[in-house]
Order: structure tokens, then C-alpha cells, then sequence
């Protein structure tokens, strides 16, 4: 569903009205090209603090990267990419404002602000520990500022060998397909596999799951994944057959008609993968629902019927797939959480149980998978314009929409670049990860 307040505020007459009322008028975001996804465009102003521990090796593979470097300021600078990791102290948290001070108004429209600092819990120096844990509200304090021009602001913290898989995630948060991803942290430690693969096809010759394949973010992510080479197993239910046979057979993929909460599911799921090859890359636990209702009126099958969707066929999955090798060395779990299940929402007592229990599986098996090799991480969007949320009223939609600091709802293919991303071989430090895809959405910030 299109957002006509947007293409309104940025018509020429729009922006006059709005500016003399004082309405908010955000900008649209740059997304990546379909045809040429993954590259870098704009020059980075990088700056450091001193003592810093990755300024170094981040000049070397953004250069090789294709993106121009600046030692000072420019109008309309692209990005902002400052390394704290060397600050100590609270007295040394000045030249983190000094830099950002001095070149935050030349940051260009969809530009980035990107902050690089230490996992605090991995430094024995308490101090140390204390100021770099700062960083996380001082990047939320940013993005709200800069929002309004569709720039946003993220975190990376590095882990011990972390910077060994730094390149991925500071690639990905400058590129177009972190559109949407705001005021949220990456966390890189030790790779648990090979890092080395194509920028422009990732996925090449890779198998991945994706359920609830059939339409809306699902969909999306199944596209997403095709375009980066990946051969996508769809999955829905078998009412949508049909949409789903037609949406594989459009992107070379294959469909699998299956009820997730069928007893004998999880094993017919991983029987059809195998009759396919003996290793997939990665499952993408994207199906869904919502039975929305008050809890003292919601009934019994309101509440089992979602949580078994949402919930405990991703758990009984999971099981299946981690009793065999498949997903060893190099494979990937992603869950689809959401920020109701972060901040909880009225009416939504099942749903926000099921969300927050994504977050849990990702949380309980990050360090299991990664002594076999598997990262498990997951996304939790926001308001994405998809037709659940055509569906909401007029008013509650709008205020979805212009509750972030972005001032507007993502897209779904903002969720699947992200899941994208975390897939790909260059995430293999990126393990027990849960971000918000929601522009920095007021609720649950």
C-alpha cells in the first residue's frame, strides 16, 4: 500500500504546505537497485579516536570496495564512520563529539552514520567497558537527529576477533539495503566459518528455506535471496499452493505446500530438502499470524493456534534440521521476531509471547550453532507496508507510519535485505543477533 502523506510532503507544492505548518516531511529512502544490489556509492569521512583498534583495516576494505575515503568534510558528505573504540574514559568521549560536531550537518540526505567501539562485556578495564556501553545512546541520540534527512545511525561492537569479520556488517550498514535498519547495534566476534564470497552474488548455488514464502515480506525475502543467487525452497500453506507454485516458479525456485504445525512437518520439510542435496545454507523462519484479542476475551485456540505457528513449528524445525549435519559448517538460522514482541502491544498477549520467544530461540542457541559453525541471528520489523497493515485504521496507521525517526513504514524488501545480509557468508561473525527493522520506531525504543 502506497503512503500518500509521503509522495505528498515531497511534491513541490507539498513541501511549502508543510514546511508552513510545521508538519513533518519525510524523505524516501534509497534502496538498492534490483539489477546492481550491493554496491557502494558516496565518499566516507572516516575518523578515530586515539588508540583505536580497526581504523586501519576499515580504510583498506572500504577502498578496495570502490568507495572514496576523505580525510575532511565535504558538502554532503555520503557517510560518517567514526572508530571509538580507543576511547577509555569519560574525558576521552570528547573527540567523539568533536568529530561528529563538526561534520554531522554535511551528512547527505540517506546518509550514514556508522560508530564502531569494543563489546564492553569482552574488556577487563571497567572504565573502558562503562564509556564504550555510552556509544549505544549516543547512536540512538544521533539517528533521531538525522532522521529527518532519511540518514540513519548504527553500532558495531566488536568482539574478541571480531575485527576478522568487520568487513561484512560495515559494508552492508553503508550500503542501500540497511535503508530501513536504525539505531541498532551489530555485534562481530570470531568468524565461525569462511567469510570470503561475492559481494554481487553471495548466495550463488546456496539453498535456503524461507516459509510463509507465498506473498508480503516473505515473498520479498524469496526474491531477495534469488537475486543474490540463492535457490529459494518456499514454503506456505497449502491454500496458498497455487500463489506459491507461481512466485518459486517465477524466481527458479521450488515450493513445498505444508502446514508448519503438522506433526509430521519438520521431517517431510527436511526429507524434501535432502532429496535436493545433502547440505542447506540456511532456514528462514518467516511464517506468521495474528489472532488479535483483548486476553480476557481471547479463547484457547486463539492463543494455541498462534503460538504453534509462530512459535513451536520454528522450534520443531530447528530440532529436525540440528539432528543431522546439514546446516554444519557455514549455515544459517534466521527467526522473524517483531517489536511487539519487544514492547508488547495491546491485544496482542499471544502474539507478543510467540515474538518475544523468537528472540529467545535466536538468544538459547547462538553459542550450540556456533561450535557447529551456524550463526543464528534474527530481524523484528516494525510498520512495513504490507496488506496486514493496509488493514489497520486509518488513524493507527498513520501514526505506525510517523512514529520513527524516519517519519514513514519500511518496506518489505527492508526486511529481506537485512535477512539478506545475515545469510550471507560475509555474516559469519554475526552470531545471536536480534535488530529492529523499524526506522527507530518510537515504540519499545
Amino acid at each position: 500500500m502506497s503512503d500518500k502523506y509521503l509522495e505528498v510532503a515531497n511534491s513541490s507544492l507539498g513541501k511549502k504546505l508543510f514546511s508552513a505548518v510545521g508538519l513533518p516531511d519525510p524523505v524516501p529512502l534509497t534502496r538498492e537497485e534490483f539489477t546492481e544490489p550491493h554496491k557502494l556509492n558516496g565518499q566516507v569521512l572516516l575518523g578515530s579516536s586515539d588508540g583505536a583498534a580497526f581504523a586501519n583495516s576499515i580504510t583498506s576494505f572500504i577502498g578496495a570496495a570502490g568507495v572514496e575515503v576523505c580525510s575532511h568534510s565535504l558538502e554532503n558528505t555520503g557517510h560518517l564512520l567514526f572508530d571509538a573504540s580507543g576511547i577509555v574514559n569519560a574525558q576521552q568521549s570528547e573527540q567523539l563529539y568533536q568529530f561528529f560536531n563538526r561534520h554531522l550537518r554535511s551528512l547527505a540526505y540517506s546518509g550514514r552514520v556508522i560508530v564502531i567501539g569494543h563489546k564492553p562485556s569482552s574488556l577487563d578495564d571497567v572504565e573502558h567497558a562503562a564509556v564504550q556501553r555510552g556509544l549505544l545512546g549516543f547512536v540512538k541520540s544521533v539517528a533521531k537527529e538525522i532522521g529527518r534527512k532519511g540518514a540513519t545511525a548504527n553500532l558495531v561492537l566488536v568482539d574478541k576477533d571480531g575485527d576478522l569479520a568487520l568487513e561484512g556488517p560495515i559494508r552492508f550498514l553503508l550500503s542501500a539495503g540497511s535503508a530501513f535498519m536504525n539505531a541498532q547495534v551489530l555485534t562481530v566476534a570470531q568468524p565461525v566459518d569462511n567469510t570470503d564470497a561475492d559481494w554481487t552474488k553471495p548466495l550463488l548455488g546456496k539453498s535456503i528455506v524461507v516459509t510463509g514464502a507465498a506473498r508480503g515480506i516473505g515473498l520479498a525475502i524469496s526474491q531477495t535471496l534469488a537475486r543474490d543467487g540463492a535457490s529459494v525452497i518456499g514454503i506456505d500453506v497449502p491454500q496458498s499452493g497455487d500463489d506459491l507454485k507461481a512466485a518459486m516458479t517465477a524466481i527458479g525456485g521450488l515450493s513445498l505446500a505444508l502446514d508448519i504445525t503438522d506433526s509430521d512437518a519438520p521431517e517431510k520439510l527436511r526429507d524434501f530438502c535432502a532429496s535436493h542435496g545433502p547440505k542447506l545454507h540456511a532456514i528462514v523462519h518467516n511464517a506468521g499470524i495474528t489472532r488479535d484479542k483483548m486476553l480476557s476475551k481471547m479463547s484457547a485456540h486463539q492463543w494455541d493456534l498462534l503460538v504453534q505457528i509462530n512459535l513451536g513449528a520454528v522450534q520443531r524445525i530447528n530440532k529436525a534440521f540440528l539432528d543431522t549435519d546439514m546446516l554444519d559448517n557455514g549455515g544459517k538460522i534466521i527467526g522473524v521476531a517483531s517489536i511487539s514482541g519487544i514492547a508488547g502491544n495491546v491485544g496482542q498477549t499471544n502474539y507478543g509471547f510467540s515474538k518475544a520467544g523468537i528472540i529467545g530461540v535466536v538468544e538459547a542457541l547462538a553459542d550450540t550453532c556456533a561450535a557447529r559453525g551456524i550463526t543464528i541471528n534474527g530481524v523484528a520489523p516494525g510498520f512495513i507496508e504490507t496488506q496486514m497493515t493496509a488493514a489497520i485504521p486509518f488513524i493507527t496507521r498513520q501514526m505506525g507510519r510517523r512514529l520513527s525517526s524516519l517519519g514513514q513504514g519500511g518496506l518489505p524488501i527492508d526486511v529481506a535485505e537485512v535477512i539478506g545480509f545475515f545469510v550471507s557468508p560475509q555474516a559469519a561473525g554475526i552470531n545471536g543477533n536480534m535488530v529492529r527493522v523499524c526506522g527507530q520506531s518510537l515504540l519499545g525504543a
